[in-house]
């Protein structure tokens, strides 16, 4: 039973890592992120990342379905926050996965990763 509930929880990541891997849609969980807690409304997503409407919400359902983002309506309008419980939830998974089970990344190396501009990290791979 245990190895079934585990390759259940790895399904339910799986998909999720799914949701958040195709461009648009991490850019929309970054852009609510940066608006956290209140969030931001349809038109404010679209202006701000000139995804076409239909595409938003193509999109939005996807995050939406996969519990990576909320929606609540505010009067006319529909507003988006990001689920941090659900993101705090697959950091977690990739935390136990690779610097406590495997040790494959010293954890102190993640924090100096996190805190060193994208750009700077992009360097150093070249």
């Amino acid at each position: 039973m245990r190895g079934r509930k585990s390759a259940e929880r790895v399904t339910r990541y799986a998909d999720r890592f799914a949701a958040i891997g195709a461009e648009p849609r991490l850019r929309i969980v970054q852009l609510l992120l940066s608006a956290h807690p209140q969030g931001l409304v349809v038109g404010a997503i679209q202006d701000e990342l000139g995804i076409p409407a239909s595409t938003l919400s193509h999109h939005l359902d996807k995050l939406k379905n996969e519990d990576l983002v909320r929606v609540r309506r505010g009067g006319t309008f529909l507003w988006y926050t990001a689920n941090t419980e659900a993101l705090r939830d697959l950091l977690n998974f990739l935390y136990a996965e690779c610097c406590t089970r495997s040790k494959a990344i010293e954890p102190a190396g993640l924090v100096s990763i996190s805190q060193a501009p994208m750009e700077s990290r992009e360097r150093k791979r070249k």
